[in-house]
């Protein structure tokens, strides 16, 4: 395992001195790159002042100030911001604000969530009883709340046997039958993540699906909540991924790039509908609920991203990206490119024709993050993308601050550590 020491830019270096690229942004979370002397200055300045308060009892000004910078950020009517620790806290506090949202409207029976097979929405026991990570999830069934699943929107490996130009979007209409089978009466909310992350590798659902599922879950009285932990803040080219589809959620659930990885920091934004249902308090929070240098960071980093347009250099950038990935599909073990703005997906096959995935035990994801270690990259490996037990991606990610040489340094450096993970492996 590499220790790693510092970071500067979109580079990293370990504590033997060896550079790398970071083509992941970590977890695809560090959004403005590495070393921003900004952030730890943010920091400074708060500890200064106060470094914790209970922002459940008390106001304090980090956390109200990032309030209203995030509400700014966000699509009109999103002005109510709950803030967590994390990814895996906002989706589960977004379940329970659903829940909670049909309880104030009398409709008591309403707890179910919706969600897609080979998603993931986080760690806790009742997030990851909403992922569709069938690894993730293995150990512990037992202990999982048994919500429904439907299938994925995964063009590349369809579900349903369709092709993308045959189907009449049946993965999204599979929620109103899904919702039907369980009974409305029972479902609060559908959960999906506008790009499918690290289950999938970088899959963005085709066009027209998310307006049949905000058209379904109008109809059904269910609440619909974008997963925008991976995909918010200018990852995608746009401030949260589904804005690519002209659709509004209910809820938003976010994290990883509010604070660009600086500081643990997730965040749930209710719509103004949402919102005013409620008739006294959203009944949840935690110790670090509202953390002033948390929230100092991630006002921090706002500032940070609107003062060098990273929305919308992740928006011109990602077509290049993409670009310089596509002509990896020369390589004999590269399936499928996809991805949205600075947010990249690969996938591996044995063979191309067929599809058919390389034996877990190849480790085949693996032997590409070593060679990419290696050759000084940095990736983000994932497996099971075919049913959770078969299949290996890779993401590229790169901070939001990437320059086109370092893309092209990105994928040079991939495309050897792709040609040599193959090496005994086809």
């Amino acid at each position: 395992m590499l220790t790693l020491v510092r970071g500067e830019g979109v580079y990293v270096w370990d504590d033997e001195g060896k550079r790398y690229i970071d083509g992941s942004s970590g977890p695809a979370c560090v959004n403005i790159g590495h070393g921003v002397g900004e952030i730890a200055e943010a920091v400074a300045r708060q500890m200064e002042k106060i470094s914790y308060a209970q922002s459940l009892i008390y106001n304090v000004e980090p956390v109200v100030e990032c309030a209203r910078k995030l509400a700014r950020f966000c699509p009109p009517g999103f002005d109510h911001v709950f803030f967590t620790s994390g990814g895996s806290e906002a989706t589960e506090a977004a379940a329970k604000m659903a829940r909670q949202y049909h309880m104030e409207r009398g409709d008591v029976s309403r707890y179910k969530v919706v969600a897609r097979w080979q998603s993931y929405h986080g760690n806790t026991l009742g997030a990851l009883s909403m992922s569709g990570n069938i690894a993730r999830r293995s150990r512990y069934v037992p202990m999982l709340i048994d919500f429904p699943h439907i299938p994925p929107a995964y063009c590349y490996r369809c579900w349903l046997g369709k092709t993308r130009d045959s189907c009449d979007l049946d993965c999204a209409w599979a929620l109103d039958r899904e919702i039907r089978a369980a009974g409305p009466e029972h479902v609060s909310a559908f959960i999906a993540e506008p790009v499918v992350g690290a289950t999938l590798g970088t899959v963005p659902a085709p066009e027209g699906y998310f307006q049949v599922v905000r058209e379904i879950c109008d109809e059904r009285g269910v609440l619909f909540i974008a997963d925008e932990v991976m995909t918010g803040f200018g990852r995608t080219g746009r401030n949260f991924g589904i804005e690519h589809w002209g659709v509004k959620p209910d809820i938003i659930a976010t994290a990883k790039g509010i604070s660009s990885g600086y500081y643990p920091l997730g965040a749930v934004i209710a719509s103004d509908e949402v919102h005013d249902a409620f008739r006294g308090a959203f009944a949840h929070g935690h110790t670090y609920t509202g953390h002033p240098v948390a929230c100092a960071v991630g006002s921090a980093v706002l500032d940070y991203m609107e003062k060098h347009r990273l929305v919308q250099r992740a928006d011109e950038l990602g077509p290049y990206l993409l670009k310089g990935l596509e002509e990896l599909r020369g390589r004999p073990s590269v399936g499928d490119v996809r991805g949205l703005g600075l947010f990249a997906g690969v996938e591996f096959v044995r063979d191309k024709a067929s599809k058919e995935p390389f034996p877990p035990e190849v480790g085949f994801s693996r032997r590409v993050l070593e060679r990419c270690f290696d050759n000084g990259l940095l990736v983000y490996p994932g497996t099971g993308t075919v049913d959770g037990v078969r299949g290996d991606h890779i993401q590229v990610a790169p901070p939001l601050v990437a320059t086109r040489p370092q893309i092209d340094e990105i994928v040079a450096l991939l495309d050897r550590s792709i040609a040599e993970a193959e090496e005994g492996a086809l």
